[in-house]
């Protein structure tokens, strides 16, 4: 039986239906409202960063939370994790934090005689920049010059004398970084409280009147020789012992330690005098 659907309007049918016809296929839809949102990425990487996370089963570290835990050592501190904490490069880095203004202030005050409070001045930013650059100045200069002044007086044959490197390093290195040690040591047994680089530092700075003296030191006369060694051990003696003395007070060890003091300063230049500048 025909669908009346189908006549026309002649032959009793009317118009079709597109939904009634066999086979039909919906309108498309507005293409403007089935715009897909595509994120913004480097087409230049295929797959994505995040794509290719996907498909192997894995996600990227999440970086900036390992930094804010503190969970991610920086790269230069790795080959030093396993070192003990006195072998790491970045326990000393804050002792070297000083500029060139503040090495020539402590300069100037470790040449003056009635300085006592240096220790004081420097305790909120003890350096070892300082001390290390003088004393390698030492190194060089006093056997350079130490050889030079023997060449001045032996007019007939001479020959350098590489041990004075040798002893120099020696001499001025122990001087500054062993001694403080154990005078660090001896004033804890007693109860002062001064710090190990407190003490590295007074002892570093009071070294560099020798540097000049050390040029003065090549004057071919044996008594201007002994006026600048002299005139030098005083003014770094005085500067140790009067800084060291204001913190040890008036206690019993007070007096035993700033004599003891005293002597070796006096040995110091003594040895100054007779293995460069004999």
């Amino acid at each position: 039986m025909a669908d009346p659907n189908y006549r026309n309007h002649q032959g009793g049918y009317t118009s079709l239906s597109p939904s009634s016809l066999p086979g039909s296929v919906p309108a498309a839809a507005d293409m403007d409202a089935m715009l897909l949102p595509f994120q913004e990425g480097n087409l230049q990487t295929f797959p994505p960063s995040n794509a290719r996370s996907k498909l192997l089963g894995s996600y990227p570290p999440n970086h900036e939370a390992e930094d804010s835990a503190g969970g991610r050592p920086d790269a230069g501190d790795e080959p030093q994790r396993g070192l003990p904490r006195f072998l790491r490069v970045t326990t000393y880095q804050p002792y070297f934090n000083i500029d060139t203004e503040e090495v020539s202030q402590r300069i100037l005050q470790s040449l003056s005689l009635n300085r006592r409070d240096f220790i004081s001045i420097t305790s909120h930013n003890p350096d070892l920049y300082g001390p290390f650059w003088i004393c390698t100045t030492l190194v060089f200069m006093a056997s350079a010059l130490g050889n030079f002044a023997a060449y001045l007086s032996n007019h007939t044959s001479w020959q350098f004398d590489i041990g004075k490197v040798n002893w120099a390093a020696g001499l001025f290195y122990a001087y500054t970084f062993l001694l403080p040690l154990l005078l660090y040591f001896f004033l804890k047994y007693i109860g002062v409280a001064l710090g190990l680089v407190q003490l590295w530092c007074l002892y570093g700075y009071s070294l560099f009147v020798f540097i000049p003296a050390s040029a003065l030191a090549l004057i071919p006369v044996g008594v201007l020789k002994w006026i600048v060694v002299a005139g030098s051990g005083l003014v770094s003696t005085t500067f140790v012992t009067m800084n060291l003395k204001t913190h040890l007070g008036s206690s019993e060890w007070s007096y035993i330690t700033v004599m003891g003091l005293l002597v070796l300063q006096v040995c110091f230049a003594l040895a100054v005098k007779f293995i460069f500048f004999a």
